[in-house]
């Protein structure tokens, strides 16, 4: 096992994982901006070392500058989290030349799967069904008119290469596309450095689940029950549940089943997540995979008693993975709320600023919060705004919706203001108690309804 690692993230993911270094008596090592200086990761860290200007390109962002403070502070592998450099090919190559061992799958598994359209065509190749869609990159807006037509609107346009809701574009028909197709490009250029665009057909009213594996280089591989993030706003995850409430013993299954395949077929190594959509006839189709260890991750670790960070330590460290797939079981239901630092009064104004106290609400049977800050932090403006999730784990989803829903009362906060609010109203919404939500919910049914009670409190 490694005697030091570095982290190469930042916030909530970076203290998660470096709690997790401290249980396994492994030494840790903080990256940090001069913005994050005096942040609870690098306070947590048994080394802290800064690696440039506040913003992500000059730090966490820096190949150059993390690979040297890995090298100089003895570091024998390195964990990325999410996000930043967590899917960047470079990154992992420049690892592997230096010795350090990338916590995370390899280069070509990356490169493989971080570009939609190879994705596409190599889950296709091994029998797992896909969205219909365009069956290589497109490269300007006649050739997706051509693809658009063949596969019928209406059309979702995404970056190639791309993730966190960047470069998406939903279209209806020829006009639209014609008229959104160099924005969105533009954007995809400006966020992964590539151009390359995808077309996929759009399944009406959808859930998205999906299943999270772990692969050792022996080739055992398990996969985990399945994530319900179907409540989404601007293609982002606002709340994630394990298992689907809608979903049965037999497609649980399935979809493990499907995911396990799809690992050994690539030859994976550690952890990653398939993602499908699941139609209103349960039908299921492979949409994309993410090659890192997920934002939800914690409501896969209560409802199966496993912590994934340690598993992903393991194997990259080579030794063979101590679970099986029999020793994976659902135990109860479990709720993650991300809480962020914006205004859902505003717009979703982003907020910024010093947090004068924090509260979170722990301390009973089933209620966990990772964080990466705590009363004195400083939200800053160069980030993700998420501060904080929520989650809450019960033995079954009623017992977990009524934790969630104590917890929301509970967490206060003073200084900036954050979406908690939204979330109580949002999980009090007859479709999410029923477990009904679909893609669209949040911004086509629930959005007039918050807007609605935000006059109404405005009014008081």
């Amino acid at each position: 096992m490694f005697k030091r690692v570095l982290v190469a993230n930042r916030g909530e993911i970076a203290v998660r994982i470096i709690r997790a270094l401290r249980e396994m008596k492994i030494e840790s090592v903080a990256v940090y901006s001069t913005a994050d200086r005096d942040s609870l990761h690098v306070k947590l860290a048994d080394i802290a070392v800064c690696i440039g200007g506040p913003q992500p390109t000059d730090s966490y962002l820096n190949i150059q500058n993390i690979v040297s403070a890995a090298v100089l502070s003895g570091a024998e592998a390195v964990h990325p989290g999410f996000g930043f450099l967590s899917e960047n090919t470079d990154f992992a190559r420049v690892c592997a030349e230096c010795g350090l061992v990338l916590i995370g799958p390899k280069a070509e598994n990356v490169e493989l799967m971080g570009n939609k359209s190879n994705a596409r065509k190599a889950m296709q190749d091994h029998g797992i069904p896909v969205v219909p869609g365009s069956q290589q990159a497109i490269e300007d807006s006649h050739e997706a008119l051509q693809v658009a037509k063949q596969i019928g609107y209406p059309v979702m346009l995404k970056a190639a290469a791309g993730g966190g809701g960047k470069g998406i574009r939903e279209i209806a028909n020829e006009k639209q596309l014609l008229e959104k197709f160099d924005q969105a490009q533009q954007e995809t250029k400006l966020s992964f450095d590539d151009q390359d665009m995808y077309l996929e057909k759009i399944i009406t009213d959808p859930k998205h689940v999906e299943v999270q594996v772990i692969r050792d280089k022996f080739g055992n591989v398990v996969a985990f029950p399945e994530r319900d993030c179907s409540l989404q706003r601007n293609h982002q995850k606002m709340v994630e549940e394990s298992p689907c409430p809608v979903i049965d013993e037999s497609e649980r299954h399935y979809l493990m089943s499907l995911a396990a395949k799809a690992a050994d077929a690539i030859d994976y190594l550690n952890t990653g997540t398939f993602e499908f959509l699941m139609d209103k006839d349960h039908n299921f189709y492979f949409m994309e995979m993410n090659t890192r260890l997920q934002v939800e991750h914690p409501i896969t670790e209560m409802v199966t008693g496993f912590d994934i960070v340690k598993l992903q330590l393991i194997v990259a460290a080579g030794e063979k993975l101590p679970i099986s797939q029999k020793d994976v079981k659902v135990n109860g239901t479990s709720i993650e709320c991300r809480i962020n630092a914006e205004d859902p009064t505003m717009n979703f104004m982003p907020q910024a600023g010093l947090i004068k106290s924090i509260h979170f609400p722990v301390g009973c049977l089933g209620a966990r919060v990772d964080s990466g800050v705590d009363s004195g932090s400083v939200i800053s403006p160069f980030y993700d705004s998420m501060i904080a999730k929520l989650i809450a784990h019960g033995k079954n989803r009623h017992e977990a919706l009524s934790i969630m829903d104590r917890m929301l009362d509970e967490f206060t906060i003073d200084g900036i203001k954050t979406n908690a609010q939204y979330h109580k109203a949002l999980l009090h919404t007859p479709t999410v108690l029923q477990g009904m939500a679909n893609t669209e919910f949040i911004e086509k049914k629930f959005a007039p309804v918050w807007q609605q009670l935000v006059k109404e409190e405005e009014t008081k």
